[in-house]
């Protein structure tokens, strides 16, 4: 099976090619570049599948298939939110948010080898650029409601130390030392707030950038992170997001 990486950063697409291989297949090629996949494509068999990023240093990835007719099964790499990735769901196409889980990875490969046993790849690429291109602009969270009382306070995303659950229930800290329940769990927080920004370190943790005073080396290749005002618990990079967690904190 021939397989392409085509990733903007040459760390995340190395950090794709161990995670690909951890699954027994073989990356034959990476790409970092329009120009660069324009001039491979033309001089090469195209692949079997292509592990796809969108934006890439001197372009959208979009600008290859304007200038090559290709038909390989394409898988996504993407930091679009929920709302672009319609377009992928409309033509079939597997896609993987960054930072990209193992398991997740391992389900869209195995998506891709019972797809091409019944049917040919061709893909509506114009459709999917337009999608994502021009869609509803993305408004993340800037404030979050929560009840106090008979009362509701008003808490600025630039008040937020840490959201965290516990007890079934989930939780703001802020940066005044003070914690707040809200109506909401961490897997909705992930798509209401700036992965940018806030990265999810642990079933228990999502922490913003701003927020990390010091990260420690920890037991079992993990890593601790020291919050400004968190002291409740230990605040653990679990071992299976080290590698993604450095590449965002850059």
């Amino acid at each position: 099976m021939n397989i392409i990486i085509i990733e903007d950063e040459k760390p995340a697409a190395r950090l794709l090619q161990r995670k690909v291989e951890k699954l027994g297949l073989q990356v034959n090629t990476m790409l970092h570049s329009v120009e660069e996949s324009i001039t491979w494509f033309q001089n090469n068999a195209h692949p079997d599948l292509i592990f796809l990023d969108i934006q890439l240093s001197d372009g959208l990835s979009f600008e290859i298939f304007e200038k090559i007719d290709i038909k390989s099964a394409v898988i996504f790499t993407t930091a679009y939110d929920e709302y672009a990735l319609r377009a992928f769901k409309l033509n079939s196409i597997d896609y993987l948010l960054k930072p990209i889980d193992e398991d997740e990875l391992e389900v869209a490969i195995n998506k891709f080898k019972v797809r091409t046993q019944v049917q040919n790849f061709s893909l509506d690429f114009e459709a999917i650029k337009r999608m994502l291109v021009n869609p509803v602009a993305k408004e993340y969270k800037k404030r979050f409601s929560v009840k106090i009382g008979q009362q509701l306070k008003v808490i600025s995303i630039d008040e937020v130390e840490c959201f965290y659950s516990e007890n079934k229930g989930t939780y703001i800290h802020t940066l005044d030392n003070r914690d707040y329940l809200i109506d909401a769990t961490l897997e909705v927080l992930e798509t209401e707030i700036n992965p940018k920004d806030f990265y999810r370190v642990s079933r228990k943790f999502i922490v913003p950038l701003k927020a990390v005073k010091e990260i420690q080396v920890y037991s079992n290749s993990r890593l601790k992170i020291i919050l400004p005002t968190y002291k409740d618990d230990e605040v653990i990079v679990a071992r299976e997001r080290v590698s993604d967690f450095k590449e965002w904190i850059g």
